[in-house]
Parts: C-alpha cells; sequence; structure tokens
C-alpha cells in the first residue's frame, strides 16, 4: 500500500506512485503537472507494505534471483552461495549430474542442492537442437526431477547463442505433453510472443552472450519483449555486475538468471549477497517510479521558494 499526502489530507493507494497519480488527478480532479509539484504533494511514503512476488505457472517466489550452478570452485562452495544468495529457483545442466542415483564423485551435483530449499530447474544446456532438448527433459522428468526445464539450445559452442527455430519447436512439444518451460532465447520479440502463444511459462532473453558479463547490450529489445509480455520476463546471461541486474530490474524485468559473475569471484558469497541486495533495489526502485528525466536542470531547494517565504 502507497500512501501520499496531497494538499494536506492523506490518499491511499495499493499502487506503484507512478500510476496512483493518474488515480489521485480522478479524485482530487488536480491537473496531472500539479501533483509533481512540491506544494501538491508531500512523499509521505511510497515504499509497499511488503514486496511483491515473482509468480511462475502456479508457484509463487519471494526472491527474482535465479542461479546457475556452474564455473565454481567446488560444490561446496556453490552450495554455499546459493544460501547467500537467497535464490529459490537454482538451474542445473543435466550433463553436470548424475542420475543414476549411485552418487558418482565426478557428477554428483544434486547431492549439494537441498530441493527442500530450492527448486531444481533443469538445463537442457549442451543440446544442439529440438531432438537433443527433448530428450534431456524427459530423461529428468523420469529420474524423478521436477518437470521444470530450463530451454537452452544452442548449436554454435562459439558464441552459445540459443536457435530460435529449434527452441520453439522443443517448448511446443514440451508443453504438450506437461513440462513448465522456460526458454532460453535472444532479445527477439517476435520470438517471445510465439513462446508465449505455445505456454512457455517465462520468456528468457539475454542480455549480452553467456559469461561474458558485458552486461545489457539488448535493451531496447528487452524493453519491448518486457511491454508485449504476457509471462515474467527473466533477464538471463550476460550480467557480470549487480549493478546490471539491478538495471534489468528497473527496466520491468520479473527476474534475473546470474551464474558467472558469482561463480568466478574471489568470494562467491558476497557477490551472491550483492547480487541478491541488488535485485532487491531494482524492483523496490521499479515499483515506486523512479523519477522523470529532464532536458534542463531542477533545483532541489529553489530559490523562489526561499524568497516567497521571507517575512516582508
Amino acid at each position: 500500500m502507497h500512501r501520499e499526502t496531497v494538499n494536506s489530507a492523506q490518499q491511499s493507494f495499493a499502487l506503484p506512485f507512478a500510476i496512483a497519480a493518474k488515480e489521485l488527478v480522478r479524485r482530487r480532479s488536480a491537473e496531472p503537472s500539479r501533483i509533481r509539484s512540491r506544494h501538491d504533494c508531500e512523499y509521505v511514503s511510497v515504499m509497499s507494505d511488503k514486496p511483491s512476488k515473482l509468480k511462475i505457472a502456479d508457484r509463487e517466489f519471494t526472491s527474482r534471483l535465479l542461479i546457475g550452478t556452474g564455473k565454481f570452485s567446488s560444490n561446496e562452495a556453490m552450495r554455499d552461495a546459493l544460501v547467500a544468495s537467497g535464490t529459490e529457483i537454482v538451474t542445473v545442466a543435466l550433463r553436470r549430474a548424475d542420475l543414476s542415483g549411485k552418487h558418482d564423485p565426478f557428477a554428483n551435483i544434486l547431492d549439494f542442492i537441498d530441493p527442500k530449499k530450492f527448486l531444481l530447474l533443469p538445463n537442457t544446456s549442451g543440446a544442439r537442437d529440438a531432438d537433443d532438448a527433448l530428450r534431456i527433459a524427459r530423461l529428468a522428468a523420469s529420474a524423478g526431477l521436477p518437470t521444470w526445464v530450463k530451454l537452452e539450445i544452442h548449436p554454435d559452442p562459439h558464441y552459445l547463442l540459443p536457435d530460435p527455430v529449434e527452441t520453439l519447436a522443443a517448448a511446443e512439444i514440451l508443453v504438450k505433453e506437461g513440462f513448465t518451460v522456460l526458454p532460453y532465447i535472444n532479445a527477439d520479440p517476435v520470438l517471445a510472443k510465439r513462446l508465449q502463444d505455445v505456454g512457455a511459462a517465462t520468456v528468457m532473453p539475454l542480455g549480452s552472450p553467456i559469461g561474458s558479463n558485458r552486461g545489457i547490450e539488448t535493451r531496447a529489445q528487452i524493453e519491448i519483449i518486457i511491454e508485449q509480455a504476457t509471462v515474467p520476463v527473466v533477464v538471463d546471461a550476460g550480467l557480470g555486475a549487480p549493478s546490471q541486474a539491478a538495471e534489468a530490474m528497473e527496466m520491468g524485468a520479473d527476474a534475473v538468471l546470474v551464474n558467472t559473475a558469482i561463480a568466478i569471484a574471489s568470494d562467491p558469497n558476497r557477490m551472491a549477497r550483492a547480487f541478491k541486495w541488488a535485485v532487491e533495489a531494482g524492483r523496490e526502485a521499479r515499483e515506486i517510479g523512479l523519477a522523470e528525466k529532464h532536458r534542463n536542470a531542477a533545483a532541489t531547494s529553489p530559490v523562489s521558494e526561499f524568497f516567497s517565504s521571507s517575512p516582508g
């Protein structure tokens, strides 16, 4: 709930302030330009009483930070970073997991991820086409893992860019088979809409290539995807700094997925916490409403107010 003091009367809104301002116009018959005036609007509190939750398919999550499990120096380091991040969704490439139940010491990553704390999201990373991805997803389900899948198909090992044609084909089949599908894609608004139409639970556009740490180089396209989205938008890949995760959230993304920047950090636990706080800050800022940009400077303490309030 948002509370504003407007013309000496307190108003409450169950809306971000940017939207609440329009409702305020209706209630007070005020001009929109006057709502931004210091004389007409004193900000009492624009923070939500409680953070909104991320809803994917039929499940709700408090954390909006998804974590990948590759590149950590050890499974123990990965386990500790997952806890520090506050994440509730963890992706695992199945080629690194022992699904036989024999606890292979060279592929025992699942022994370090508590299914009571985290939703395990099998990842089809390594799939070169739809058939590969379908085989991996079905194998995970037959081994008793959740029927949630991060659909990732990238035939080019150099750039690891997702194949849009094969991704759409695989998503359509997996959805029909009852999987909750979270597809990793290029920042392609047309493909994102097609995936929504076939029943994908999210769309996950890349900010920049996997592991590049270059941040959001696809901002304009992601903004279109967010504008048109009917499912959560998760910015996935390329986020190398907490500030970049905050930027994605401020843009309106519903969540982000981070792996490399945390895994290769000199202190993965501290970096995981940094990303946790950045995601929370970015989301809060988005829900509150960022300050409007102006071409010219605007004094925070206008001289005219000082003189108008001076005696004589």
